[in-house]
């Protein structure tokens, strides 16, 4: 089997873990307006582990067109979860040997453009992949919600045997995790060595998790239709970076962080269609609940409820800010916030539409059994556990 088709599923496999490459059905699709409430629901803390040893390039890729789409399914999820996500990298010789090639990139934050950022400068290398330190790694490093009702994730994804490291047991990472109280799901590719199934898939059992394998076969292309709201809805999505307020020492550099992740979604390899698919769901993520940025973005910040613009050092502002009188920068902020939620509003209509476009693209083409499975399998690995969890899931489509 060559190197090229186990390259081609793992990537396909690791990303649509978390959500689907399939565009939502037009009464599913995340609801954008709701962006300028404050997020009010239950913690969601998601740990991704990505294998990068080897030509794991179109791991990669893949993650990179569909981390928007992921953060859309989440979306899905009422009441608006506070969605916190981390990175780490396992694999490549390039880490130190003495932490098993393990290597965090991000921990968890909300900052979901952080993590976009990291994900694009992943690079690939030749190494040893040891599931049970990745998983091992990320239980003990972050530090996850104190929240009882939270819902706490990793997923490892790569392929291999499993039970590749002689230090750390597969057994003992799955009694800390149910200790900590975290959920282990693993990914593994399926290209011929069926006997190191076993190992990836009890082990996602023994941590309470879910186990996906697939053939690679049948996860080579990605499903994306192109419409004519498609390059709206991008251009929609970059002008709302323009209803953002940047103050403190980060500000400056998160606002330019902001438009150079919407470039990296603009360059992220297309599907089958041509169509900008990573970009697109990146708008929709920027006008969803989901994105927030309250430390660096006064118009976010204004939504706290101990909110003082009066509080807010001078050399703390922005240019724009200190050029306004005083007295009138809450006005300012107020309009800057009207601005963007009219903006969503637009992107969710546009969303809308292109939806039952794509709908009715999707059905003249019927999805053979074997897709089926694929999409609905990993969508109902986050459905099934925030469920469990408590969490107001959307009912599975069949």
């Amino acid at each position: 089997m060559s190197r090229s088709f186990r390259v081609a599923a793992l990537a396909a496999v690791a990303v649509l873990a978390l959500g689907t490459s399939v565009p939502l059905p037009a009464a599913d699709a995340p609801k954008p307006a709701e962006a300028a409430k404050p997020a009010e629901g239950k913690p969601i803390d998601i740990v991704i582990c990505l294998d990068v040893s080897g030509s794991m390039n179109g791991l990669i890729d893949s993650a990179k067109i569909q981390l928007w789409n992921v953060v859309n399914e989440l979306a899905r999820i009422k009441p608006t979860p506070q969605l916190r996500v981390g990175l780490y990298a396992y694999g490549a010789t390039k880490y130190e040997a003495k932490k098993g090639w393990v290597h965090k990139e991000v921990d968890l934050t909300e900052d979901l453009d952080e993590v976009y950022k990291a994900l694009n400068a992943l690079t690939t290398g030749g190494g040893d992949e040891y599931v049970a330190r990745a998983a091992k790694t990320a239980i003990d490093e972050q530090k996850w919600s104190a929240d009882r009702g939270a819902l706490k994730i990793v997923f490892v994804c790569g392929n291999e045997p499993a039970d590749q490291d002689k230090q750390v047991a597969l057994a003992d990472v799955a009694a800390l995790a149910k200790q900590s109280g975290i959920v282990v799901n693993t990914i593994y590719c399926k290209y011929g060595h069926d006997q190191e199934i076993p190992g990836w898939a009890g082990f996602a059992e023994s941590c309470g998790g879910r186990h996906v394998n697939i053939d690679q076969n049948k996860a080579a292309q990605q499903v994306v239709v192109k419409t004519e709201f498609d390059g709206q809805i991008i251009k929609l999505g970059e002008e709302l970076n323009k209803t953002y307020v940047a103050y403190g020492k980060e500000g400056k550099a998160k606002a330019e962080n902001q438009v150079a992740q919407d470039k990296n979604a603009a360059a992220a390899p297309g599907g089958a269609g041509g169509a900008p698919a990573a970009a697109i769901d990146r708008s929709m993520t920027k006008a969803g609940g989901l994105y927030r940025n309250a430390t660096w973005d006064l118009v976010d910040r204004m939504k706290e409820k101990d909110f003082d613009i009066t509080k807010i050092k001078e050399e703390d502002l922005c240019d724009e800010l200190k050029k306004i009188k005083p007295e009138e920068r809450l006005d300012y902020l107020k309009k800057k916030a009207a601005e963007r939620t009219d903006l969503q509003k637009k992107i969710a209509d546009l969303s809308a539409q292109r939806q039952k476009k794509i709908d009715e693209e999707l059905a003249k083409k019927p999805k053979s059994d074997a897709e089926k499975a694929l999409d609905e399998a990993f969508k109902s690995v986050i459905r099934d556990q925030a469920k469990a969890k408590g969490f107001g899931v959307a009912p599975e489509k069949k």
